[in-house]
């Protein structure tokens, strides 16, 4: 299938179709250009499977829960994020805490198997979104495991194989706009020794060997709030994803830009923040602005309350810019890319 959209890496920069990310731009100074500014979207595809909690997430207008309104909501919401400026978000095949920030997770959402197979219904969910993103010029951020739910895979093996099949099917699929962040979290709570710092280097080193007439997918993993990323993952990844949650202090998260890139093995290469749930957009000094200072690029994190109304994490989602959070969100998001 032919396809619109293609993301690739000049440098430090992020660029689409060949061309930098909002070319020529610059706010405040600040150079815009070759950022990829984005938001955690990682419900788009959620379900629950355990019938004990998937109550839990029912619409409030027909107390069910419908994973394929949530997917049909996310899709149509998606032209207005681009309008604004969004280039890329975060969606992950085992979600992310339903109820925002949790240590116990007893529901069930996972698009891989015990054994490591890909949940049809699932992917094809998936399958509308990353449509959607390549026809509006958009950059899915596709993790595969969450720490949530690594447990739910049996052993090494069956998290290598789902590794390789999420990234088959990507490449099987022609899709060229979407990077890929092999867990979300990896310095958090995983089960299983290879997606934990110390090895998580392997599956990004197995996402590079898999090609397709001579393309593969770019790659990293990220880590949790305020941790810098090790010296393993700095020399293998493609671009270095870090997160902002618990850092109040904007002055911090330039500071772990500078710290990042002065990793032995750091050399250019995009920075990436894909979540913090800091905001305060209506002030001149923010964790955002503080990013895009260091020539970082910056996601939106807000995790909501399971109400249909707030936040973009906690379903059943309202996937609009219907709050006011959102809305200052989006509206500095304007701002800055000039879009």
């Amino acid at each position: 299938m032919q396809r619109k959209t293609e993301v690739s890496i000049r440098g430090d920069a992020f660029l689409i179709n060949g061309q930098p990310t909002y070319p020529g731009r610059t706010w405040q100074g600040k150079k815009i250009e070759g950022l990829l500014l984005n938001a955690r979207m990682v419900q788009g595809i959620f379900d629950d499977l355990n019938p004990d909690t998937v109550r839990r997430w029912a619409y409030p207008d027909t107390g069910k829960w419908d994973p394929e309104r949530n997917t049909r909501e996310f899709v149509a919401a998606m032209p207005e994020w681009r309008r604004h400026g969004l280039l890329a978000f975060t969606i992950n095949l085992q979600g992310g805490s339903p109820q925002g920030y949790s240590r116990e997770q007893p529901w069930h959402n996972s698009a891989i198997t015990e054994t490591g197979d890909l949940r049809p219904d699932y992917m094809a969910r998936l399958a509308r979104i990353l449509d959607a993103a390549d026809a509006l010029g958009m950059v899915p951020i596709l993790g595969i495991f969450y720490f949530g739910q690594d447990q739910r895979l049996k052993d090494e093996a069956a998290v290598k194989r789902a590794l390789d099949a999420a990234v088959a099917w990507v490449l099987d699929r022609g899709y060229r706009n979407v990077l890929i962040e092999v867990n979300n979290e990896c310095n958090v709570r995983y089960d299983h020794p290879i997606l934990q710092p110390g090895r998580v280097h392997e599956l990004i080193e197995r996402v590079k060997a898999q090609t397709r007439d001579g393309r593969r997918l770019l790659v990293s993993t990220s880590y949790g709030g305020g941790t810098i990323p090790r010296e393993n993952v700095v020399r293998t990844a493609d671009f270095l994803l870090i997160h902002g949650n618990g850092v109040s202090e904007p002055d911090r998260i330039a500071e772990m830009v500078r710290r990042t890139r002065a990793v032995p093995g750091y050399r250019p290469m995009p920075i990436l923040f894909n979540e913090d749930d800091h905001f305060d957009f209506d002030r001149p000094r923010n964790n955002f602005l503080a990013a895009i200072g260091e020539y970082a690029s910056w996601g939106y994190f807000d995790p909501g309350k399971s109400n249909y109304l707030d936040g973009y994490q906690c379903p059943p989602v309202n996937w609009g810019i219907n709050t006011p959070r959102k809305r200052a969100f989006f509206a500095k998001l304007k701002e800055i890319t000039g879009l």
